[in-house]
């Protein structure tokens, strides 16, 4: 099936690249900007993707707006509302890679077949798509999880303008969905953006506070969503073991503003490295938003035609 991606920036041009090298169902149609002179636009057309400078509305005009079935929205929140109003109303599935969460929180080994009816899902943010996995994987083998914390460090170089403008969104939506998606009953991300030269792997750490869980059910769960994420993003890996922490009754864990509790803290550490089609291997922060974009349209298409 045909896509566009509106957005000729550097989300959007890795998207197309991993869409030409990698997709099992998807074919370029439009890559998409407002900017002419952009170097994702001059990059499509290099790679004979036809190309629109006009934006939403240059696209909707051209014939092969027809035949494109799944859109890509890698602009901003602002303007994907617009986006997604005239896609929807012309019966396009829409993959929303922007803050904007018009459409229900995806993450794809998680709860992506449960939203496959939505015509638009959102991609969270790429801390959410690193971490949310593995706050899922400890509340499956759970019986309450009553906190989760997460800490996504990535390189300054891997945020640019967009990212450091919504901060505060970035933050605010990833600790949604450690709720709403990963299970947790309350949720908190931090963001660390590294300058350290040369540029640093994205690495995440995981702190989850589980009751009714065993450390071998934890870490074999862990394990095996690990290998699920690993199927769309190949960099994707565990640092170290994970490490467990039993809290007792007689000294329970203090969660500021929120109680004391008793059960076992796991401590989980990631590092996610970039495929570098387009952006540099230690982007895996933006890399694993474009993988996941991917990996939600191809199960979407695999879902259509077998309808």
């Amino acid at each position: 099936m045909k896509v566009a991606i509106i957005g000729s920036g550097n989300i959007g041009t890795d998207l197309m690249i991993k869409i030409m090298r990698n997709s099992r169902h998807l074919e370029m149609g439009v890559m998409v900007g407002i900017d002419p002179g952009s170097d994702g636009l001059a990059r499509a057309g290099r790679m004979g993707v036809t190309t629109c400078a006009g934006g939403m509305d240059g696209l909707v005009a051209m014939p092969e707006w027809r035949d494109v079935q799944v859109v890509f929205d890698a602009t901003s929140a602002y303007a994907h509302k617009k986006h997604s109003e005239v896609a929807i109303a012309a019966g396009k599935q829409v993959i929303d890679l922007t803050p904007a969460a018009i459409g229900p929180y995806v993450v794809p080994p998680v709860n992506l077949d449960a939203h496959l009816d939505q015509p638009n899902v959102n991609m969270v943010t790429c801390g959410g798509q690193a971490t949310i996995p593995m706050v899922y994987a400890v509340k499956r083998v759970s019986k309450a999880l009553p906190y989760a914390e997460i800490v996504a460090s990535v390189s300054s170089r891997s945020a640019g303008p967009g990212t450091r403008a919504n901060i505060d969104e970035f933050t605010e939506t990833t600790s949604r969905a450690i709720e709403s998606v990963g299970g947790a009953a309350r949720g908190k991300a931090v963001i660390v953006l590294n300058p350290a030269e040369p540029p640093l792997i994205m690495r995440d750490t995981i702190f989850t506070f589980s009751q009714g869980a065993e450390p071998e059910a934890v870490e074999a769960s862990v394990q095996a969503m690990v290998q699920d994420v690993q199927s769309y993003v190949p960099g994707y890996r565990l640092k170290q073991k994970v490490q467990f922490e039993r809290i007792g009754d007689n000294d329970p864990l203090v969660i500021p503003g929120y109680g004391t509790f008793a059960g076992l803290k796991s401590s989980i550490f990631l590092e996610v490295e970039g495929a570098a089609h387009y952006l540099p291997a230690y982007a895996g922060n933006l890399d694993i938003m474009t993988s996941a974009a991917m990996a939600t349209a191809d199960r979407w298409v695999e879902r259509t035609l077998k309808a």
